[in-house]
């Protein structure tokens, strides 16, 4: 097998566990508010939101040292790990406890930095410029075949219940479960970085990995890695995308967890209400996949570079808010558990609230897809701590979401993500058409 064809084969199986491993977190995740607000009239007084702030806290926090716990354990062993802690908190919900579900949020924070810094590390690390576009638009597109799969079990399962029973819960979590440890385990699939290499060829890209002829300990490589990630989060470029990578933090909390909610709270959906939440997280996923796939497969042909694939995604997000806006009551998201009969500025249709979904799936495809590939591009010798950085922004900003989601009306969740939006796009628009000029001009952009 040729290095091209190995690095192709990491790409795919990289994309596969992750898509099995996320099919069952964000199933969780989708379906926990529904299920957890079944539960408040037992022992167990959980909430999701505040699972999910707690996880996107501890997440961002973690990204500081997830490079370094890279640097010693390496990209393979961190994801398989990190995976088992996954399946741990999925495995919390076949018989909840608030202590052991709070406790669980805290690990997988800081599992998910350190999954997500050896994700970008191997991404980067089996991609060149010319096939870091296509790669990242593959992988992103297999992770979110992940919103499909589960989802579709959660619609035919859910189908005209009103309530989740005992059962139900346990029948869907069992699954998950063990779908989870199934995606944990393809890891091991994944050759390692050097065997990805023709003999005698120089890896210049992997700083986790460090120079073969240095005598450095891990522990040495840990703390650069940690100094490195310092250095690169005041350089004018991450500071920019910081702000496209914030609204990606914020917009991913509502379409994995919020608007999920408000759909099942919408009494007026009738005895569909419960399934439709399964329904909405098939057509989101089919929005990631659509996006992530064409992006990949275009990204190659493409003149235009990552411009009019961020033009596209926020145009997509704005029409899905305003469509939202009008359909959604305003209460939806901080329903109780018997739901709402309000109405927003017209009577609620599932036609529309679902086609959102797709919408909010599409948009974050062309920002998710575009980011990736940038810092790739950018950072091909950084890789590690540049998607540590991105992770830290991105998840501190999902934890912001998650909390304010407990207390926000719609409207102002909504006008909240218009605003970070549009200032995001500016700042990403920014710094491609500084990487291009570079480009044009033969000059090195990572050493700026």
């Amino acid at each position: 097998m040729s290095p091209e064809s190995k690095q192709l084969f990491n790409i795919l199986m990289l994309g596969v566990s992750f898509m099995f491993i996320f099919t069952a977190f964000q199933t969780c995740g989708n379906i926990a508010q529904t299920v957890i607000t079944n539960l408040n009239n037992t022992d167990f007084h959980g909430s999701g939101y505040t699972s999910m702030s707690i996880i996107y806290g501890v997440f961002s926090a973690s990204n500081l040292i997830s490079p370094s716990v890279v640097a010693v354990a390496g990209p393979q062993l961190s994801m398989v790990i990190s995976g088992v802690f996954y399946s741990l908190y999925i495995a919390v919900f076949i018989q909840p406890s608030t202590w052991a579900f709070y406790t669980a949020s805290v690990f997988i924070g800081i599992a998910a930095a350190v999954l997500w810094t050896a994700q970008g590390n191997c991404l980067t690390v089996n991609s060149d410029e010319n096939t870091i576009g296509r790669n990242s638009g593959i992988f992103w597109a297999l992770l979110q075949s992940s919103l499909f799969f589960g989802n579709l079990y959660i619609y035919f399962a859910w189908q005209g219940k009103t309530h989740i029973s005992e059962s139900d819960r346990r029948t869907v979590f069992i699954a998950l479960t063990v779908i989870s440890l199934v995606g944990t385990v393809l890891f091991f699939l994944i050759r390692k970085q050097e065997d990805t290499k023709a003999p005698g060829e120089e890896d210049s890209t992997n700083e986790i990995q460090g120079d073969s002829s240095s005598s450095q300990s891990k522990m040495t490589r840990a703390v650069a890695a940690f100094k490195r990630s310092i250095k690169l989060s005041f350089t004018k470029e991450i500071l920019l995308l910081s702000v496209t990578t914030a609204y990606t933090g914020l917009e991913l909390t509502f379409f994995s967890g919020v608007y999920g909610t408000c759909i099942g709270a919408v009494n007026r959906f009738g005895n569909e209400e419960k399934s439709l939440i399964g329904l909405s997280g098939i057509f989101t996923g089919v929005g990631e996949i659509l996006g992530g796939g064409i992006f990949g497969l275009v990204s190659k042909k493409n003149r235009f570079g990552r411009t009019p694939v961020v033009m596209l995604g926020i145009i997509v997000h704005f029409v899905a808010f305003y469509l939202i806006f009008f359909n959604m009551p305003n209460n939806a998201p901080i329903a109780p558990m018997e739901g709402t009969d309000d109405i927003a500025y017209m009577i609620p249709s599932k036609e529309v609230a679902i086609f959102c979904s797709f919408l909010l799936g599409l948009g974050d495809s062309c920002f998710n897809t575009q980011l990736l590939s940038i810092l790739g591009f950018l950072y091909s010798e950084d890789s590690a701590p540049a998607f540590a950085i991105f992770k830290f922004v991105q998840s501190i900003c999902a934890a912001v979401a998650y909390f304010y989601s407990n207390y926000f009306l719609l409207q102002w969740q909504l006008l909240i993500m218009v605003v970070v939006g549009f200032f995001g796009t500016i700042t990403f628009f920014t710094v491609e058409w500084e990487a291009a000029a570079f480009v044009a001009r033969g000059s090195d952009y990572s050493s700026i």
